[in-house]
């Protein structure tokens, strides 16, 4: 704001001064111009005492209260499983990548051709949810955040036969949507907490 404050002051003024020096060449003071300077520059130019008037405003606000997050039983109770699975795997933790790296990605989906039931309960213990799970290599444990290229953030939370090196599962929930995903080479990168 005050870059464009300054930059408006000195085009006013590169506009207004010749008209200034020539009026003073004339040896005839023209109040008229003095004045309209005046105005411009009140406006534009900093004003203390309004700047102190605007810290003092900003001073009185109260600080926002950040809003409590109300996590449902089934957050509460994943995030249980989860904490089990973090003592157990507490090594694997210490071994996750830093930098990002290429994951081989395709879908699944829990219907019972593919999984042996249906009831889409995967290898941590919690039910399958789009958009959250996906199934990663053993070296990864559960619980470990990926943020994944054009997909968001999900969840280690299954295992895979075929799931191994540089290769996740994404879960999906119909088979449409996980043949139309197909498998894609994607940048992921561990989320840290």
């Amino acid at each position: 704001m005050c870059i464009i404050r300054v930059v408006m002051t000195l085009l006013i003024a590169l506009a207004v001064l010749p008209q200034m020096a020539l009026a003073s060449e004339n040896n005839k003071t023209d109040t008229n111009t003095k004045s309209y300077f005046s105005k411009i520059t009140s406006i534009f130019l900093f004003n203390k005492a309004s700047a102190k008037e605007d810290v003092a405003k900003e001073e009185a606000k109260e600080p926002e209260q950040p809003e409590e997050v109300v996590k449902t039983e089934e957050e509460i109770e994943n995030e249980t499983i989860l904490a089990r699975w973090k003592e157990k795997q507490a090594k694997k933790w210490g071994n996750l990548p830093k930098e990002p790296f290429m994951v081989n990605a395709s879908a699944y989906t829990a219907s019972a051709d593919e999984c042996g039931n249906d009831k889409g309960i995967t290898a941590s213990g919690l039910k399958v949810k789009e958009n959250r799970t996906i199934a990663c290599p053993p070296e990864f444990p559960f619980g470990v955040k990926l943020d994944i290229e054009g997909m968001g953030t999900y969840v280690c939370e299954d295992r895979g036969g075929a799931i191994k090196g540089n290769k996740i599962d994404i879960y999906m929930l119909t088979k449409k949507e996980a043949f139309e995903f197909g498998r894609r080479n994607l940048m992921a990168q561990v989320v840290s907490e």
